[in-house]
């Protein structure tokens, strides 16, 4: 079943997570074949349906308690079936619509209650368990690419009969489920032979067509042919983006002759009838009412009986416009592929009429008095095609010319002395910037974005055509649209009555702020800043302020020059235009350029200097205090969108931003405590942050503010800890601050996930110190960070393991781990993808496995098998720390030689991973070489290998960590045949005689067991006294360390006696 899904099934990739199974017949083929396989078992297999899952099935159902019967424990809101494993945990629990299931037998079960909702039911199954064998059978069962040696183990095991009855019975079990993926891929892969997809042409194409049915009249076959939607994104589709993904191409509205109206949907798995629209909402119920079908003819032939007959007779009338009526139709290009795509053909009769239209002229159907339009967001994604663009500009003040209408109305053109006269500042006649939107700036890569400036008569018309079209736009659309021609054309007193109607509309909706930038009312705000009228300036902040929250207005505000003025309102003494000005660059520098712009033009320093403007005393403040306050909060929060940027964040330090933090942190008010601690957590990225935070003494407010009651707040603190935490000094500095207990109270705030990341992520880096693991133990964090190894995002997940890893440093620690059932999840998060979540699940499962009775369990789980497989792993970290894991298991699993042997090619892979050009791989794989070459089978088959000559290779290293353990495997590694000699003829002797002279004692020690294992060939010998090796040997004779000492005498003895053969045989 697991491989059928991984590889017959199809996924949506849409949003976050794992996505969803998609809406097409394969899928609905293949749901229906577990379906009947599944209601069945119990009846076929009956043993086989009493096995209890390793783990449950765990998905959201839309059973309620009272569909189950007496055979179940219902209360209130909660199930429990009263069949039960042997530990009494029930095998059916409901709570809250949350169902777990851990046999086939109630499987069976919940589908004969669902009924009629039996497919919602398995598709939720499955969606919430993308691999139900892993979980059926354990996660060694898990689903893998390639030789797959899961039956080989489990018939071993049952060879052995350690698991007697119940390892017949997953035998039994494993075929099964692999009976049912070969059925279900044989049946996909014969639906998948027959199946031909939909493309965005294609539609179109048979759209054209049947619209030349459609008309009034006896010989017209359908009455009209609709889309719900005129607007055509760039790759052929009119559905939303966020149906795209999920293959849908568009929707179309349909009215037969003989039936009511059919509601459409297009994708690419083929069409069917959707829920129609809404009429309260004016929206589209996507869900699928009908089956799929291949193309709209058979759609059509099955749900129009007169379209059957017409279309079967070729007897019908075909629709011609006038010519007075006939329009050019601007067709998109189409990707290649889709122009290469082979045309479906239909059935004979389908194909003459085809044959029949196509020899007629292209012509449209008068477009219809009212039709759906889509969202306005989707219309200003940028993803229509130039000519459209065009199109849609609204603005007159672009082209510098008069709007026709208010000519034709008598208006005071912009251009006359008249209008010069009745208003000096009117934004109108101010000076015009060069706009973005025509020149790109230099180094502006993909976030900026242009806009023809080549507009011919014809597009000029063309807003007029545009708002004939869209009368079904709010009335704010339209009223926004005449306050703006106040403020080109009218005097001062009018332009503030404008500014202030307009504040009165809801400017948090998206249709207000994007109408104010489709009539060219940003170009108009924008000006208004460069006016000396106060009134004018603040009230078009205001306004900017709050639609800047906009992500396309952003763009435009910075496209139009309007970051560099509202930069040089920052000196102006007037404390309400600095805040404002402040505010809305926080809003627009939230994407790179802006940013960038912010800087060039120095707003930074300006910012900067907004932070010096709070009274030392926060009581009793008056009007004009408050004032400053909220200008300092303010700059604040701009310097916080600002300091994203590595360039910004180095500009804040040079402008003595840090001290000014620093001041402000002390603050006792919150709303200005989350801009500051926002910025510097921010900036802790980099090392100069890190030491000034410790130097400003800031950690100590820090640790202050984790224990107020605002989340967010408390989520910045964490994170500013969590980043400076690598440094042993702030790990000190928390802990002299008792800021380790409200980390550890933090942690039961769980449901909020942004907090909880940046806690544990506080807590993992504190963790790297023992005093502090120690006020953890102290504080029953460890337990609380076990409970979070399921059901957590892989942000939180990363740090908690993170933790872990580093409390089980300490032997109490492993053993809690241990009690609270921490191993097996930490296991099982070794078969995940995220690169930092296993290198962190690796070292935490090697520290728990210096334990025996953790390691028994890791045996168990299969564990060690799953860190072996990360060493193929192409991340180098990954590969690392899965190297230093398996040392500890290899030491203390029980048989540890064949546990190596048995993982089929595994000492090849191990050996192989000493080419590496990374030294930390090195060093870890020589660390548990050393570990492998203890059994004396193993050593002979990593010899085989070529571990001698690749290891020699290495010897010539000048890194101590990896000098060490390369010495201790070349020791252990010389106890097989002629190793010693093969070193020696390698080059391998010299090299390790300059580890004496490192600083490092356990290089001395590894070293002194290696050249003693050398030093029993003669040749060896040699080799060492010629690169004087006697004297460094005997000053080790004299160590304090046994092992060290007895090493060095026995090298020492053997090069002595090979000399007194020598002299014995050339003297006599």
């Amino acid at each position: 079943m697991g491989a059928a899904l991984i590889r017959a099934a199809q996924w949506t990739t849409a949003g976050s997570g794992t996505g969803k199974l998609e809406i097409t017949p394969l899928n609905e083929s293949l749901l229906k074949e577990i379906i009947k396989y599944v209601e069945n078992f119990s009846a076929r297999h009956p043993q086989e349906a009493a096995l209890v899952f390793k783990e449950p099935l765990g998905w959201t159902t839309t059973l309620e308690p009272s569909a189950f019967g007496p055979d179940y424990e219902i209360s209130k809101s909660t199930v429990n079936s009263k069949e039960a494993a042997k530990d009494g945990q029930p095998l059916l629990n409901l709570s809250s619509h949350a169902i777990q299931v851990y046999s086939f037998s109630q499987l069976s079960n919940i589908l004969q209650l669902a009924q009629d909702k039996k497919l919602k039911e398995v598709r939720a199954c499955l969606e919430a368990n993308r691999d139900p064998v892993a979980k059926i059978l354990g996660p060694s069962f898990a689903t893998v690419e390639g030789e797959d040696t899961s039956m080989l183990r489990l018939l071993d095991k049952v060879k052995e009969g350690g698991e007697g009855h119940e390892a017949e019975l997953k035998m039994k079990m494993l075929l099964l489920l692999q009976q049912l993926d070969m059925q279900l891929l044989n049946n996909s892969l014969k639906q998948m032979s027959q199946e031909v997809r939909l493309s965005p042409l294609t539609v179109k194409n048979d759209v054209e067509l049947l619209k030349r049915f459609c008309g009034e009249g006896e010989k017209m076959v359908l009455k009209s042919v609709e889309y719900t939607s005129d607007y055509e994104f760039s790759n052929g589709c009119r559905a939303a983006p966020w149906r795209q993904v999920l293959g849908e191409i568009c929707y179309l509205v349909i009215k037969p002759v003989d039936t009511d109206p059919l509601y459409i949907t297009c994708s690419t798995a083929g069409v069917f009838l959707n829920g129609g629209v809404e009429k309260e909402r004016e929206e589209i119920d996507y869900e699928r009412k009908s089956e799929v079908y291949k193309d709209l003819v058979t759609l059509l032939k099955n749900k129009s009986p007169h379209f059957a007959e017409n279309i079967t007779k070729q007897d019908f009338a075909i629709y011609e416009e006038p010519p007075s009526t006939q329009k050019t139709q601007h067709v998109e290009l189409v990707d290649t592929e889709e122009q290469g795509q082979t045309k479906r053909s239909y059935e004979n009769q389908e194909k003459n009429v085809h044959e029949k239209m196509r020899q007629q002229p292209t012509q449209n159907k008068p477009t219809p008095p009212k039709k759906l339009e889509p969202s306005l967001k989707w219309k200003n994604l940028n993803l229509t095609s130039s000519q459209e663009e065009k199109n849609e500009n609204f603005t007159i003040i672009k082209t510098g010319k008069p709007d026709k209408e208010t000519a034709a109305k008598g208006r005071i053109s912009p251009r006359s002395p008249e209008f010069k006269n009745k208003a000096h500042f009117s934004s109108a006649h101010l000076p015009r910037r060069p706009s973005a939107r025509k020149t790109k700036t230099p180094g502006a890569r993909d976030e900026d974005f242009s806009e023809s400036s080549s507009e011919s008569e014809e597009d000029e018309d063309q807003p007029d055509r545009r708002q004939e079209s869209n009368t079904d736009l709010p009335s704010e659309y339209w009223q926004i649209q005449k306050l703006v021609k106040y403020l080109k054309g009218g005097n001062q007193t009018a332009t503030v009555i404008a500014l202030c109607s307009m504040r009165d509309f809801n400017l948090a909706q998206e249709t207000c702020q994007l109408a104010i930038r489709n009539v060219g009312g940003l170009d108009v705000l924008i000006n208004l800043l460069d006016t000396d009228e106060i009134k004018c300036k603040i009230g078009s902040l205001k306004i900017l302020k709050e639609i800047s929250r906009n992500s396309q207005i952003r763009r435009a505000i910075a496209d139009l020059g309007g970051l560099q003025t509202m930069v040089k309102i920052l000196d102006s003494p007037d404390k309400d235009l600095k805040f404002l000005a402040a505010e809305t660059i926080a809003n627009v520098a939230k994407f790179r350029r802006a940013r960038r712009t912010v800087r060039q033009h120095g707003g930074i320093k300006r910012l900067v200097g907004l932070l010096d403007c709070v009274p030392d005393n926060s009581a009793n403040l008056t009007s004009e205090q408050e004032k400053d306050i909220e200008v300092a909060r303010c700059g604040a929060l701009a310097l916080w969108s600002c300091s994203k940027s590595t360039r910004n964040k180095e500009a804040i330090r040079k402008a003595g931003g840090i001290p000014l933090l620093a001041q402000l942190l002390k603050s006792p008010h919150e709303n200005m405590l989350i801009p500051v601690v926002g910025t510097l957590q921010e900036c802790a990225s980099e090392q100069s942050y890190r030491i000034a935070i410790q130097t400003e003494e800031m950690i100590k407010d820090l640790v202050k503010n984790l224990s107020r009651e605002n989340p967010e707040l408390q989520m910045h603190c964490a994170s500013a800890i969590f980043k400076c935490a690598e440094d042993i000094v702030t790990r000190d500095l928390v802990r002299q601050y008792d800021g380790l207990k409200p980390l550890a109270t933090l942690l039961s705030m769980s449901e909020n996930k942004q907090l909880l990341a940046a806690t544990t992520g506080a807590i993992w880096k504190c963790s790297i110190s023992i005093e502090n693991v120690a006020k953890f133990q102290e504080y029953k964090a460890l337990e609380t960070l076990v409970g979070l190894l399921t059901d957590q995002p892989e942000e939180v997940l990363v740090n908690v393991v993170g933790a872990l890893g580093e409390c089980a440093q300490e032997p109490s620690n492993r053993a809690v781990i241990r009690r609270c059932g921490g191993i097996q999840p930490l296991v099982n998060l070794l078969t995940g993808t995220n690169q930092a979540l296993l290198v962190n699940v690796t070292k935490a499962v090697g520290a728990c496995a210096t334990e025996p009775d953790n390691m028994a369990i890791i045996d168990r789980l299969d564990g060690v098998r799953l860190l072996w497989s990360l060493l193929k792993n192409q991340n180098p970290d990954v590969q690392a720390s899965a190297a230093w894991a398996i040392c500890p298991c290899i030491e203390n699993a029980k048989d540890a030689g064949e546990m190596v042997r048995s993982f089929v090619g595994g000492l090849e892979l191990i050996v192989n991973l000493l080419k590496s050009d990374n030294k930390e791989v090195l060093a870890g794989v020589c660390a548990a070489i050393a570990r492998i070459a203890k059994d004396e089978e193993n050593l002979a088959v990593i010899t085989d290998h070529g571990v001698v000559p690749m290891l020699a290779k290495l010897a010539s290293t000048t890194d101590d960590k990896l000098r060490r353990h390369l010495a201790e495997a070349i020791a252990r590694c010389c106890m097989w045949g002629s190793n010693r000699v093969s070193f020696g003829e390698a080059g391998a002797v010299a090299p390790l005689v300059q580890y004496l002279n490192s600083q490092d004692t356990s290089v001395h020690r590894a070293t002194a067991q290696a050249l003693f294992q050398l030093s029993r060939d003669p040749n060896n010998c040699i080799t060492m006294h010629e690169n004087a090796v006697v004297k460094l040997l005997l000053d080790m004779v004299g160590s304090t360390d046994e092992v060290l000492q007895e090493a060095a005498a026995g090298c020492v003895a053997n090069i002595r006696r090979l000399a007194l053969a020598n002299e014995k045989a050339r003297y006599g």
